[in-house]
């Protein structure tokens, strides 16, 4: 094995390892708060499937790309490998539709209330999970055509009508099939993804006007302790790190959809780049929502204070 595949390798396993139980510690938190008398929030849910999806993308990209990077290059079938790239891109898909619904929302929890949308605080709770349920349809519908022409990686290293992802191959296509195919899987993202920008700025826009409103109160309180300004971090956090790397993932993707003959360094690069946002996003929420380390603790030690719920 050459010493560049099993460098790259273990950064496929220590990102995917990572990754994998970031996201499985989070899911292990709401499934402690089941069983206690915690009354959920309207975002849990939203939480849980975006958990969901992103252990989803790591286990279906992460673990055959470690396995193809450390020797395992022919291990999957057809079957196998059409499954693969499925889940793979209804888990991606669904963590972008995820963190599009979050920040709708949370935009309009906290509009003012003369605001023209103040009227859907009341139904937007109602709202959240037929939107995630259409959003994991919409995904699975969109991508169904995605791994009709993906199969499994040939032994012939000569073949001309295959892209070779390391684990996997596709049947390669005309330069215009690919590009109207790239843009058909692209629409729901972009979409997503201009509605999350739009939804954030106008949080960000909401927090600033109301700060200024309320600063003659706060004299004695420094700018970088108000909740708006920690709020206003937290949003330009969580938005920040998931449009630099979904940009940085699609710009990769897209040179990869158009090469003939994509190299080793593109497919892997291509990979490393999809895998941040699902590895580094747990952190971030588990960071946004600090509550989740006390709970853990307090769980362990079978404490179960009334006031630690109260506060959750």
């Amino acid at each position: 094995m050459a010493n560049r595949e099993l460098v790259v390798g273990l950064i496929f396993l220590t990102k995917t390892t990572v990754g994998i139980l970031g996201n499985f510690s989070l899911l292990y938190h709401y499934i402690l708060l089941s069983f206690t008398d915690y009354r959920s929030r309207s975002t849990d849910f939203i939480h849980k499937h975006l958990t969901a999806a992103n252990f989803l993308a790591l286990l279906c990209k992460g673990v055959p790309q470690t396995m193809a990077a450390l020797g395992w290059k022919h291990t999957f079938s057809h079957f196998g490998c059409k499954l693969l790239f499925f889940l793979h891109r209804v888990g991606r898909g669904v963590s972008i539709g995820s963190i599009c619904i979050l920040s709708v929302y949370q935009a309009i929890t906290i509009s003012p209330p003369n605001s023209w949308w103040a009227g859907l605080k009341v139904k937007a709770p109602k709202y959240i999970v037929p939107s995630i349920f259409l959003c994991w349809m919409l995904q699975m519908l969109v991508n169904i055509i995605f791994p009709l022409y993906v199969i499994s990686a040939s032994s012939d290293k000569n073949s001309t009508n295959e892209k070779n992802f390391g684990y996997c191959s596709s049947v390669r296509h005309e330069r215009t099939t690919d590009s109207l195919y790239a843009v058909l899987l692209s629409f729901p993202d972009v979409l997503c993804l201009g509605l999350m920008l739009w939804a954030s700025g106008t949080m960000v826009f909401i927090l600033f006007r109301h700060k200024k409103r309320v600063q003659h109160i706060r004299r004695t309180v420094s700018a970088k302790s108000s909740p708006e300004s920690r709020a206003t971090k937290t949003i330009l956090l969580l938005v920040s790190t998931f449009v630099y790397f979904y940009t940085l993932s699609s710009i990769f993707q897209v040179i990869l959809a158009l090469s003939d003959n994509p190299g080793w360094i593109l497919v892997n690069v291509t990979a490393m780049t999809a895998a941040c946002f699902p590895t580094i996003s747990p952190f971030l929420l588990m960071s946004y929502n600090s509550k989740v380390p006390r709970l853990l603790f307090a769980w362990r030690g079978n404490i179960k204070s009334p006031h630690l719920m109260r506060n959750m």
